[in-house]
């Protein structure tokens, strides 16, 4: 490709090849998440972008640097930024072969005027825009963004028959879903008490789709009882794997330091969420700081730690690192040599663990910064 940002093949960082589950799909072991990218947005009601990070210049920079730097997957959704992250995206496919790009997106949380974000006519109009978007004929991998089916899962049949049809007619490879999760809507305005154990959910739905690859949210901050029993699960289905979140979108990189308050405008997911309040970022630095005296000071050997706890997690994972400046990109990718020991990873979730028990004891993760407007919600996802 022709790029402002050349780089030798001797400057290009090693990163190990995986391959996803029984898909055929291989691609480097370290993505790269296009949700900060696609900038500012609102979403049900709720801000649902990321308000800081790079110009579209800069971004495509840094989609650039990823690719000069043995990136080839790239993960994105129609809803990030309202197909602002796939366009800038696209303008990276279209100087690259795309037989050597790995593309995937997402459908379900942009509904658009219709009716549910999984009607089928809904799911075509958004792939095929998606395509256009990603100046593509195909994606590598589609995914159910969340778990709303509508009531009484009137959606979910339909949708699982749009999607193979997808995959039959050679529009996509593979099928995705997502590890188990809420839908955004449901941990802002359901009580924790009521909200359905998501786990059975999600294997309810597994049961139903029958995805080729799933994608889990883990990082040092999650549970090992829960990542473990995942991983073990999505191996035994050997089914391909897509980690978001592997550094907690800048938690664990020390990115957030207890004496700066941070600043979110609007639009922003932070807003809402607990861990970026300042209680937890303090919470968060002092484990950080445990952390450094075990595998160094640098912003490096933070994000070597914990993109490798993740990659350990299972052979079929490639984990998703997002990025708000090409500086970000370059030192994700140059941070995963050297590998670290195993007794560093295993220090790392001990010291991490602890962490997310504080965390978790200082209240809901969740925060209503601002009033849902109900007449912005589709009417069958309640």
């Amino acid at each position: 490709m022709t790029s402002r940002h050349a780089a030798d093949d001797a400057s290009r960082p090693t990163i190990p090849t995986r391959q996803l589950g029984a898909t055929g799909i291989t691609a480097p072991a370290i993505g790269i998440g296009c949700w900060a990218i696609g900038g500012p947005d609102d979403n049900l009601g709720m801000p649902m972008g990321w308000s800081t990070g790079a110009n579209e210049d800069e971004s495509l920079t840094g989609l650039e640097k990823a690719w000069e730097c043995g990136a080839r997957l790239y993960d994105t959704a129609d809803v990030y930024g309202h197909g602002k992250s796939e366009r800038l995206l696209g303008r990276l496919v279209a100087q690259v072969p795309r037989k050597e790009i790995v593309l995937a997106s997402k459908v379900g949380y942009c509904a658009g005027t219709a009716e549910h974000g999984f009607e089928p006519r809904h799911m075509r109009r958004q792939l095929e825009q998606s395509l256009d978007n990603l100046k593509t004929d195909h994606l590598d991998i589609y995914a159910f963004h969340h778990p709303n089916f509508g009531t009484d899962d009137r959606w979910l049949q339909p949708a699982i028959e749009a999607m193979r049809t997808f995959r039959d007619q050679g529009l996509i490879r593979a099928i995705g879903m997502r590890g188990p999760h809420r839908f955004a809507l449901d941990r802002l305005t359901t009580p924790p008490d009521h909200r359905g154990d998501k786990v059975a959910r999600f294997k309810a739905l597994f049961d139903k789709i029958e995805p080729d690859v799933l994608a889990i949210r883990d990082n040092l901050l999650t549970p090992s009882a829960q990542s473990d029993g995942i991983f073990s699960f999505a191996d035994q289905q050997n089914v391909g794997i897509l980690i978001s979140k592997p550094l907690g979108q800048g938690l664990l990189t020390g990115a957030y330091r207890p004496d700066t308050q941070p600043t979110f405008g609007l639009g922003d997911h932070r807003l809402r969420k607990r861990w970026f309040q300042p209680d937890a970022i303090e919470i968060i630095d002092t484990g950080l700081n445990h952390l450094r005296a075990i595998v160094g000071t640098r912003t490096e050997d933070l994000i070597s730690v914990a993109l490798w706890a993740c990659l350990d997690r299972s052979p079929n994972a490639i984990a998703l690192a997002g990025f708000t400046s090409p500086d970000q990109v370059a030192m994700n990718l140059r941070s995963l040599n050297p590998r670290p020991v195993l007794e560093k990873i295993a220090a790392a979730r001990k010291i991490m663990t602890e962490v997310q028990k504080q965390l978790d004891a200082t209240g809901e993760t969740i925060l209503p910064s601002q009033p849902c407007d109900e007449r912005h919600l589709p009417s069958t996802q309640n």
